[in-house]
């Protein structure tokens, strides 16, 4: 906006002057038509031109045109004493008409004669008073007249147009543009008379402002850039040679060079070139316009230039190159020509493109221009070396955003990559690298950036393979370890890091054998004393960067050796290199050292298992590369010490993510050395005097045993750990005790591998038994001493005896094993005792030391403890003990568990659990002697395992302690027991199992509290999953084993919990994958966890569930937690293959195919049950879910056969909660939580799942319960959405296969889809009032089946949460409101609605229901037509595109359009009705005419219609045209064009009404952008008439404050405002009339009066009197509106006046006419043709609708 400045600065000083001129301009004209007025032969001139012009109107003909010219030139010449031409602007219009170029050139020289007459009467000053008149048919006809008639025209020009002189100046750019395609043909007979004449222009109004104007032609018009290049060229040529740069850059140098810019981007090749050819002339880069014009102008130039490098073309290319280079031929001056003058305008223009690409081309062209001008050496070396870098940061942003095109990027930067030269990109990219390194540490930009390319270009260069990765390689080596040596501080600094990264990504696209050979031939001179990697890089790429470099270095190495000796942690991934060429390296370093330093970073607080890992693979490696001198060696005590006693710390229970790896990487170590060093290191940690410290040794031992291969020998390579780790089974320290056991039960994996070391030990014949005697009542026992009784009762009673006996000792070839187990039993004690020790050993069990010396007496404490209940398992086990004993025992047992479990005493807990089983046991048995002694239950083989029915029956159930459900659900739960949580799992399944009927009351109770522990690990998992860093470890407890116990003891309780099911059906789930077959694992009492297990199934169901019994109430808790990990561990994807996501890996996959085979174990007991069960976690998942919910199908997938059973299940489901639906053998409600909607929504997601043939299978079952549906749709009209959204969805797969063949199917699929869509269609209406249809509740669905609700008062506490539930996920209610059916209907049934229902008249009768029932109320029920909700659009929008139901909504359309009401609506959903108009529009061709017809016509029913009612009806009628007329494609309408002008022209003729006439300028508004260019040249001279002669009475009488004609002025101004944004090439060659449209615009001269009709209306309603309110704040408001901002280069064209709705004055006006002209050439100067037509459009629905 700075260009206006000089203007606003003229007008404040010359603004009287200029008005008084003004008004003396308008006066004239005035006054001599009323100085002939007075006169009477003027008045029958008058008369006589009247009647002659009448005679217009009935021509048909050339002919007619003709004799119509000739009587108008008669009677013309018939009056030639008169200066005055009467009706000159209707005289005017009609020769512009004859000069349409449609008709003959006889017409066309006839209209000429007049031309000429009128010219040589009205004189020169006529023609400067009237020079639009005459101009506006005489300028356009040039480029289509005939050669005979050309010389006429020019003759003209020359003869009255030439003398006017500076007078021409307004309407310079119209006289220009009218005689260039004169210029086309250079051998044409009129090139050298119009070029003659363009030069005599020229001089006429000076030659700066002629080619001002040749500028903005070239800017505007692009058909006109060619010859106005050809005009230019002969001319600016002598002004150069001349430099006379003042007159060739006039006022503005950004003009010209905007033109320039303009035509180096023309379609046109030959444009291109001829602006190549001018700018090498004219706008040298060392020349006088460039450096006077601004940097935005340079660059402009620029982009443009460099633009053509994309058409490919050699004549354009070497025009360029030319233009940048210089026009010297020499090499060398062309380049410092280069640098001198281009290259900074060059790179800065590129960066500019690079780094903000504009919208209106791809983001990749100037990446492109840059490659393409790589092809000239002397531009691409020096551009590259100035811009690589910049180049490369641009791609890197660019693809990494997410709104760049990434492909296309991505293909352009491997092909840039490959085209630039690889010495300059890596000399620029060492260059920034070093200076990132020797800087602060903080910048890393260009070491990512290399990263970046290295990974995301993928092209293999050899040279760049071979001579520059390795240069740079070991050159980044050595500046990294001199940096770092220089200041240690320095190593730690981010840039090192990010260093090491590219190090690593170098190495992986270095060759290895380019790391073994010199990057550059030793015999080059300026080579030849480098010393060390880094100042030879220096010297190859020529850098002079001062850098400290190693002096001790001897000559040039290889840059294996050189990287080595800098960076050794690189040196693994290199060994692999090295093991395959033959040859030795000599190193300088010592090994021993260097390993040292490097080992001890693994003993600081902050390292990590990724930096272990990294290390030990390191050594190990290096270790076995033998091409290295020194070796390595690491096979030394110290060493091998530190780094197993790493990794065996990472085997302890805080680090599970990493236990697979360290257990691999111990053995890997082990190799390395012919010493047994892990076992020695193992056996000293399970020996460690620190008790926390030897617990945790043990776990990690057991990780390690656990994950040992069998080819490693555990058995044998880790005997000494073993053995010590089963000595603590028989000594007294019962936390080793426990230690041992906890390593049996959990880590053993197979009793294979400790059956040799055992055996061995075992029959050892050193081992002695010495006998003692021991008096009680007299009587001489023989037996072992006292400890020695208790270690072999407990050993005797263990799983490992058990294991030895029932499973080895069969297999072994050791009969004395077999012997000695034998013996390990205990004989009955006395019963007389039994009693007395029974109550001291009670007593002991329950004492406890005092608070103040507990640090003392603890552990003599726990060991008493121990040793009673020791004695106590084996008194209550083997012998009878009365009942009132036994409750005393349980109830002390039972409390000191629960005392145990809350101080985390861990210690006796396996013991205590031992004997309370045993003292339950004898209070069972108790109550039957019979069954006393038929407990044993021996298994001969593992094979065989005892049957659940070889337990005794609990007949006689007997009471239990209150506190041990308490018990054993926190022994459970709380994480401080989890190291024996094995102990009371076992504790559980084999109790709870054996007796069932005493305990059935805690099982529901466990089954939960087991639950809860699933959710815990499963939540643990999922924080595993979520993290993702390696900078710290991340700590976990979770094992796959911990969930395989869980889940199996999940399994036994949900079994026990219903009525029919039998643990036996799983059987084959039981056993873990990792354990081999025939070894089983231990459970309790040495009987293995599946020792009920049998092969037979129930054969007769009776008991079914019931709702919220406690076995339902199991198994579907279960299945909710089931379902939680199934979804959980079925979506992990790793993303890094590293140690954590290998375990995490191992967890999911074991413990989701477990849970699989529970889910298939409770889905062949219960199927309904556990499907529905499915579908309510499906829906509590549904609504917090973002994308849709695979887990749930893909889990019914697994767990049905086939489709056709999940189908048929879910209908079952359904049919038995509706009500009547199907009352015989009705199955009872189980889940109440559930309805029948959320069965249909699941129903309809799985079957949007299946295939078409599966669609197929399924559609029979479904079909039948639609018919149900269908039979009384009165009672289940809430089922018909839900079933019709089913069908909908089976129909669209079923008619994507050959299925529909079949006559059966097809009809079946048309009548039941059509009856329901009907029903829907028709309830809809009936539910309008209540909006939603009511379903009923669920108390009404049990009450259903004629029973009362079956949900027991006294429901426990897990009943009641699940009755909670009804309240927390209210979703499981769902009410259909009528939007979401009406959505439905229009988003999918009516899309669908052809394709399923093929019969026309099916179609039409469910489209007429649509109407009839919800398209009309939605319209009735209005205050106006288009204000009805999306939905009901969305349905008018679809049933307009079926066109066989086109009687349907015919009607409704017509009527909303029709309405009166229709332009009150919101411009908004005009817009939105436009797609439902244009489909009718199409559809019924008569549309359009039958509203044509209705323009010029109003008719009206009542005789006493005012005229003010009948024009606002042929207002209306017209906009109604011109909607139509918006809605349509591009020249939709065009064989219609001539009826539309006819009916426009007789609105213009017949009525004078403004409101009638506004509603024309509308109209032509819609023409402009629905039609395109020339079609509208015959319109012109009528519309440009009506336009000058409203504007010319306006100048003369300004119309009053709220004057009818406001509105039409405001039309037009509208109208002229489109024209000025569109810039049709038709329209600028009339611009001028209405704007100054030349650099005047801006920079007006002196002296000068403004020409312009909106110029001249400024001046004139500027210096009106304001009225008495203030106008000032109208004004500036108006203003706001209408000013555009220039300041955005490329800023799109858009209408000043479409925020102005309505003036009351045409003072309103004055900030449009003030600043149209300065506005629109901004406008031009700016945007670059580019048009905002979204802005276009709004504005012309705005000014239809929203009528006030």
């Amino acid at each position: 906006m700075a260009r206006m400045a000089p203007n606003n600065q003229r007008d404040v000083q010359l603004g009287t002057q200029s008005a008084k001129s003004l008004s003396g301009t308008v006066l004239e004209r005035a006054l001599a038509q009323q100085t002939y007025a007075s006169d009477p032969k003027y008045k029958k001139y008058t008369q006589q031109v009247d009647r002659c012009l009448s005679t217009f109107d009935n021509v048909h003909e050339w002919a007619d045109f003709i004799a119509f010219l000739k009587q108008l030139l008669k009677t013309l010449q018939a009056y030639m004493q008169f200066k005055e031409i009467p009706r000159k602007v209707v005289v005017a219009k009609r020769l512009s008409q004859c000069l349409n170029p449609a008709l003959p050139t006889g017409v066309h020289q006839r209209a000429l004669d007049v031309y000429a007459h009128v010219l040589g009467v009205i004189g020169l000053d006529g023609l400067r008073r009237d020079l639009f008149l005459w101009t506006s048919g005489l300028f356009p006809f040039f480029e289509y007249s005939a050669t005979s008639v050309k010389f006429t025209l020019l003759n003209i020009y020359d003869a009255h147009f030439l003398p006017l002189q500076d007078s021409l100046r307004p309407v310079m750019k119209s006289f220009i543009l009218a005689l260039l395609p004169g210029l086309e043909e250079e051998t044409g007979e009129f090139f050298d008379q119009v070029l003659n004449l363009l030069d005599r222009l020229s001089t006429a109004v000076s030659l700066y402002f002629f080619l001002e104007n040749v500028w903005l032609i070239m800017l505007t018009v692009p058909p006109a850039r060619g010859t106005a290049l050809s005009l230019v060229s002969r001319r600016l040529s002598k002004l150069v040679a001349e430099n006379d740069f003042a007159t060739m850059l006039g006022h503005d140098v950004g003009l010209m060079i905007r033109a320039f810019a303009a035509a180096l981007e023309d379609d046109n090749l030959l444009v291109r070139r001829c602006a190549l050819d001018l700018i090498l002339q004219v706008l040298r880069l060392d020349g006088i316009p460039m450096q006077k014009s601004s940097h935005e102008d340079r660059m402009i130039i620029m982009r443009a230039a460099t633009s053509v490098v994309m058409r490919r073309d050699l004549s354009l290319n070497r025009r360029l190159y030319t233009w940048l280079l210089g026009p010297d031929e020499n090499a060398e001056h062309q380049i410092t020509y280069l640098r001198s003058h281009s290259l900074e305008l060059l790179k800065t223009t590129l960066r500019t493109e690079m780094f903000s690409p504009s919208t209106e081309y791809p983001e990749s062209r100037p990446f492109k221009i840059f490659i393409s001008l790589l092809d000239k050496w002397e531009i691409g070396g020096v551009l590259t070396e100035a811009i690589v870098l910049d180049v490369f940061k641009a791609l890197k942003s660019l693809i990494e955003s997410e709104t760049a095109a990434g492909e296309d990027v991505v293909i352009t930067a491997s092909t840039l990559y490959e085209a630039v030269e690889p010495h300059i990109v890596w000399k620029q990219l060492l260059t920034a690298i070093l200076n990132e390194l020797t800087g602060d540490g903080l910048q890393n930009e260009v070491i990512r950036l290399t990263r970046f390319i290295l990974k995301t270009v993928h092209v293999r260069d050899e040279e760049i393979q071979l001579v520059h990765l390795p240069i740079v390689f070991s050159a980044l080596c050595e500046a990294v370890q001199i940096q770092t040596t220089l200041s240690l501080a320095r190593g730690s600094l981010s840039v090192v890091s990010d260093i090491l990264r590219l190090l690593d990504a170098l190495r992986d696209e270095i060759p290895s054998s380019s790391l073994l050979r010199l990057p550059v031939d030793e015999n080059i001179s300026s080579l030849s004393n480098v010393r060390g990697p880094l100042e030879l890089a220096l010297k190859f790429y020529g850098l002079d960067i001062q850098l400290p470099s190693n002096k001790t270095r001897p000559a040039p190495r290889i840059p294996f050796a050189t990287a080595f000796e800098d960076i050794a942690s690189l040196g693994a991934i290199l060994a692999t290199a090295i093991l395959q060429e033959e040859q030795k390296l000599i190193i300088d370093w010592n090994p021993s050292d260097w390993a040292s330093c490097l080992i001890a970073t693994l003993e600081t607080d902050d390292v990590t298992f990724l930096l272990v890992d990294q290390v030990i693979t390191l050594l190990v490696s290096l270790q076995s590369a033998p091409g290295i001198q020194p070796a390595l060696a690491i096979d030394q005590r110290h060493v091998i010490f530190k780094l197993l006693r790493t990794l065996f710390n990472y085997l302890r229970p805080n680090h599970s993510m990493y236990h697979a790896r360290a257990a691999s990487l111990m053995w890997v170590v082990e190799k390395t050395s012919a010493h047994r060093h892990v076992e020695s290191i193992v056996a000293e940690a399970l020996t460690s005097p620190d008790a926390m410290d030897r617990e945790s040794s043990y776990h990690a031992f057991g990780t390690l045993w656990r994950l040992t291969e069998d080819s490693n020998i555990p058995g044998f390579s880790l005997k000494v750990p073993l053995m010590i780790t089963l000595d603590t089974l028989k000594i007294d320290d019962p936390c080793l005790r426990r230690i041992g056991e906890t390593w049996m039960r959990c880590s053993l994996r197979s009793y294979l591998r400790v059956l040799d070391p055992i055996l061995y030990d075992l029959l050892d014949p050193a081992v002695k038994r010495v006998p003692s005697a021991t008096n009680i009542n007299g009587k001489q026992l023989q037996g072992f001493s006292y400890e020695h009784l208790l270690s072999v009762v407990k050993f005797g009673g263990q799983g490992f005896v058990r294991v030895v006996r029932t499973t080895l000792i069969q297999r072994s070839y050791y009969p004395e094993l077999v012997e000695r187990v034998q013996f390990t039993g205990l004989t009955d004690s006395d019963a007389t005792y039994q009693d007395i020790l029974l109550e001291v050993l009670t007593r002991f069990l329950q004492s406890e030391c005092k608070i103040k010396r507990v640090e003392a007496m603890m552990p003599s404490n726990i060991l008493i403890q121990s040793t009673a209940i020791d004695l106590l398992q084996a008194l209550v086990a083997r012998g009878e003990a009365d009942p009132p004993s036994l409750q005393n025992v349980q109830s002390a047992v039972i409390g000191k568990m629960y005392f145990s479990v809350h101080t985390q005493r861990l210690e006796l807990q396996n013991k205590l659990l031992h004997l309370l089983h045993s003292v339950i046991s004898a209070m069972t048995t108790s109550q039957d002697p019979r069954t006393l002694r038929s407990t044993k239950v021996v298994a001969t083989d593992t094979s065989v395992e005892s049957s659940p029915h070889d337990w005794p029956e609990d007949s006689h159930p007997v009471s239990v302690n209150p506190l041990l459900l308490q018990t054993l659900v926190d022994g459970i739960s709380l994480p401080s027991n989890s190291p024996v949580l094995q102990h009371w799992l076992d504790f559980v399944l084999i109790s709870v199992l054996q007796f069932h009927r005493t305990l059935q009351g805690m099982i529901s109770p466990l089954g939960d509290c087991i639950c809860k522990n699933l959710r815990n690990r499963l939540d643990d998992i999922r924080k595993a999953l979520k993290e993702d860093r390696d900078d710290h470890d991340f700590p976990s407890n979770t094992t796959d084993a911990e969930f395989i116990m869980l889940l199996n003891t999940l399994e036994r309780l949900v079994l026990l919990s219903l009525p029919t099911a039998d643990s036996s059906h799983a059987e084959e789930d039981d056993v873990p994958a990792e354990k081999p077959p025939g070894v089983e694992p231990a459970g309790l009492f040495g009987i293995v966890t599946r020792v009920f297990s049998s092969e037979s199934a129930p054969s007769n169901v009776e008991e079914q569930l019931t709702i919220l019994s406690p076995g339902y109430r199991s198994l579907h808790g279960a299945v909710v937690v089931l379902y939680a990990i199934w979804a959980t561990m079925g979506q992990t994807k790793l993303r890094t293959s590293t140690s954590k996501h290998e375990m995490l890996s191992l967890i999911c996959a074991k413990t989701r195919t477990r849970c699989g085979r529970l889910f298939e174990h409770f889905f062949r007991l219960q199927p309904s049950e556990v499907l529905e069960s499915i579908v309510d976690c499906w829906n509590m998942e549904r609504p917090l879910a973002s994308s849709p919910i695979i887990p749930a199908f893909e889990l019914v997938d697994v767990l049905a056969t086939n489709a056709h059973n999940v189908v048929h299940m879910i209908c079952e489901s359904i049919s038995c909660r509706i009500s009547g639906l199907s009352d015989k053998n009705r199955k009872q409600v189980i889940n109440p939580n559930l309805s029948d909607v959320v069965l249909f929504r699941f129903l309809e997601n799985y079957l949007d799942q299946l295939e078409g043939p599966l669609a197929v299978q399924v559609w029979h079952r479904f079909l039948q319960l639609a018919k149900d549906i269908i039979s009384n749709i009165r009672d289940f009209r809430p089922q018909v959405f839900p079933v019709l959204r089913c069908v909908s969805i089976l129909a669209d797969k079923i008619t994507q296969t050959t299925a529909l063949e079949d006559r059966r199917i097809r009809k079946d699929l048309q009548d039941t889809y059509g009856k329901l869509l009907d029903a829907l269609v028709i309830s809809v209406n009936r539910s309008t009032d209540t909006n939603y249809w009511i379903r009923r509740n669920n108390k009404d669905g049990h009450a259903s089946n004629g029973r009362d609700s079956p949900i027991p008062q006294d429901a426990d506490q897990t009943g009641q949460v699940l009755s909670t539930q009804l309240k927390k996920y209210p979703h499981n209610i769902h009410l259909y409101q009528t939007s979401q059916i009406v959505q439905y209907i229009g988003d999918t049934a009516l899309p669908r609605l052809r394709k399923f229902l093929v019969d026309n008249d099916r179609v039409l009768a469910v489209c007429t229901n649509v109407v009839y029932y919800i398209v009309s109320p939605a319209l009735k029920t209005k205050s106006r037509p288009l204000d009805f909700d999306p939905t009901t659009f969305t349905i008018l929008r679809e049933i307009t595109r079926i066109s066989a139901a086109m009687k349907a909504w015919r009607g409704v359309i017509s009527d909303v359009i029709n309405d009166p009401r229709f332009f009150s609506c919101s411009a908004e959903a005009g817009m939105d009705f436009r797609s439902i108009i244009h489909t009718w529009i199409d559809t019924d061709k008569g549309v359009f005419a039958d509203f044509l017809g209705k323009v010029t016509s109003a008719p009206s029913t009542n005789i006493f219609t005012n005229r003010e009612t009948e024009n606002q009806l042929r207002s209306m009628n017209m906009r109604r045209m011109s909607y139509i007329l918006l809605c349509g494609e591009k020249n939709q309408f065009l064989t219609s064009l001539p009826t539309i002008q006819e009916k426009l022209v007789d609105t213009l003729k017949s009525s004078s009404a403004a409101v009638v006439q506004a509603e024309v300028y509308l109209c032509v508004r819609v023409l402009l952008c629905r039609l395109s260019q020339h079609n509208l040249d015959s319109f012109w001279p009528v519309i440009l008439s009506e336009m000058y002669r409203l504007f010319d009475q306006t100048m003369i009488e300004v119309p009053s404050d709220g004057s009818e004609v406001l509105s039409l002025i405001l039309s037009v101004c509208k109208f002229i405002d489109l024209l000025l944004v569109l810039q049709t090439e038709e329209f600028q060659m009339h611009q001028w009339i209405f704007i100054t449209d030349t650099i005047d615009a801006v920079y007006r001269p002196d002296e000068i009066a403004p020409e312009a009709m909106l110029d001249q209306l400024s001046e004139i309603a500027g210096g009106l009197p304001a009225p008495q309110e203030s106008m000032q704040g109208r004004s500036t408001v108006a203003f706001d509106l209408l000013s555009t901002p220039v300041s955005n280069p490329r800023m799109l064209r858009r209408p000043m006046l479409n925020h102005l709705r309505q003036i009351d004055s045409i003072r309103d006006l004055v900030p449009f006419f003030s600043s149209v002209s300065v506005a629109s050439y901004e406008s031009i100067y700016s945007s670059g043709g580019n048009i905002d037509w979204d802005e276009v459009e709004r504005g012309l629905l705005s000014d239809m609708f929203e009528l006030r």
